[in-house]
């Protein structure tokens, strides 16, 4: 449980900041960001509901449950859309 809300600061730090960057002005390179951050604040309160057995009924780390590939589909978007943003909005800056 505590090593879960330890990654959830910074994971809220990369909501915030995408945030703050989303409101500045949509792109498609912050709103990557920001849905990437989303899907990984996503995947720590997983984990928290998993250790509280809150939602139980979602099968928190159970192989096959709604629980399990939802913690699964969050991971995989969030390491992948947040990245893609950000190096999109570096190569952006450069040109």
């Amino acid at each position: 449980m505590f090593r879960a809300l330890v990654a959830l600061v910074p994971a809220g730090m990369l909501l915030s900041g995408s945030l703050v960057r989303l409101s500045k002005g949509t792109t498609v390179r912050s709103l990557l960001q920001f849905v990437g951050a989303g899907c990984l604040v996503v995947v720590v309160l997983t984990h928290i509901f998993e250790t509280q057995r809150w939602f139980s009924s979602m099968g928190w780390g159970l192989d096959g449950t709604v629980g399990h590939y939802l913690d699964l589909a969050c991971a995989a978007l969030g390491v992948a859309l947040f990245p893609l943003g950000y190096l999109l909005d570096a190569f952006q800056r450069q040109v």
